[in-house]
C-alpha cells in the first residue's frame, strides 16, 4: 500500500463497534495506523475512547451524510485516507418467499449503499492523494457456495454484488494503485449467531470448528498491505468454499 513516506497510515472500519470490526479497530492501531471508527452508536457503545489516533464517528453507514462525515473527518483529523474496510453489514435467513419489501430495503440500505457512499468518497480522496490505497469488503462464503438449509438467497443479492463489484473496482484502478480485495468468511464468533447453538453451527464448516474474529481480522491486514494483492476474494470459511463434506 502506498502512502506518504513517514507518515502513519489512515484507515476507516464501518461497522466497528463489535465483532469484527471492534477487531479490525484494534489491530490497525497496534499496527500504527490512525482509525476513523464508524457505527450506528459507536461513541455511546463506549467500545472505544477516541484518542489521538482514533476517531470515533456515530451514524447509519446507508445515510449519503454518513459516509461524507466519516470521509472529512478522516481527512480533516489526519490528513489521508489510505485504507477502507467495508465490514457493516446485515444479514437474517428466511425461506426466500416470506422475504418482504421492508427485508430488501434495510439489506441494499446497510449491504450496497453503505459500501456505495463511503466507497465512492474514499476513493475519491485515494485519487486526489495520487498514493495509491486498499478496500477491502466483507462478503460471505455463501456467494459461491449455498448451504442447504441455511435459506439466504435476499442477502446474498446484497453479498453477491458486492463480491462482483470488488472484481470490478480492482479493474478499474489497478493503474492508479488502489487495490480493491474481498474476505469471505463463513461461520464465525460473533453475536450475529447467539441463537444458534454452537454444535449445529460448527458443522458448516468441513475444519470442524467456528471461525474467531481474530482469523478475519488477519485476513483483512493481509489484503490491506499485501501490495501486489487485487481483485482477490480470500476465503477465511474452514474450506467451506472447496466442495461438498
Amino acid at each position: 500500500m502506498h502512502s506518504f513516506v513517514g507518515m502513519p497510515k489512515t484507515a476507516i472500519v464501518t461497522g466497528a463497534s463489535q465483532g469484527i470490526g471492534a477487531g479490525l479497530v484494534r489491530a490497525f492501531l497496534h499496527r500504527g495506523y490512525r482509525v476513523v471508527a464508524n457505527s450506528r452508536n459507536i461513541t455511546r457503545s463506549r467500545a472505544f475512547e477516541t484518542s489521538e489516533q482514533l476517531a470515533l464517528i456515530d451514524g447509519n453507514i446507508g445515510e449519503a451524510a454518513t459516509a461524507a462525515k466519516i470521509v472529512a473527518l478522516a481527512t480533516s483529523r489526519f490528513g489521508s485516507i489510505d485504507a477502507l474496510v467495508n465490514n457493516a453489514g446485515i444479514y437474517f435467513s428466511k425461506q426466500f418467499t416470506d422475504y418482504t419489501a421492508d427485508d430488501l430495503r434495510s439489506l441494499v440500505s446497510v449491504n450496497v449503499e453503505g459500501f456505495l457512499y463511503v466507497t465512492q468518497l474514499a476513493i475519491k480522496e485515494m485519487l486526489a492523494q495520487g498514493t495509491g490505497g486498499s478496500i477491502v469488503n466483507i462478503t460471505t462464503t455463501m456467494v459461491d457456495h449455498p448451504i442447504e438449509g441455511i435459506n439466504s438467497a435476499v442477502p446474498m443479492i446484497t453479498k453477491g454484488g458486492l463480491q462482483a463489484a470488488t472484481r470490478s473496482l480492482a479493474l478499474e484502478y489497478a493503474r492508479r494503485g488502489i487495490r480493491v480485495n474481498a474476505v469471505a468468511p463463513g461461520i464465525v464468533d460473533t453475536s450475529m449467531h447467539n441463537g444458534s447453538p454452537k454444535d449445529f453451527l460448527e458443522t458448516l464448516q468441513p475444519m470442524g470448528r467456528i471461525s474467531d474474529v481474530k482469523d478475519i481480522v488477519e485476513a483483512v491486514i493481509y489484503l490491506t498491505e499485501a501490495g501486489q494483492v487485487t481483485g482477490e476474494v480470500l476465503h477465511v470459511d474452514g474450506g467451506s468454499h472447496v466442495g461438498r463434506w
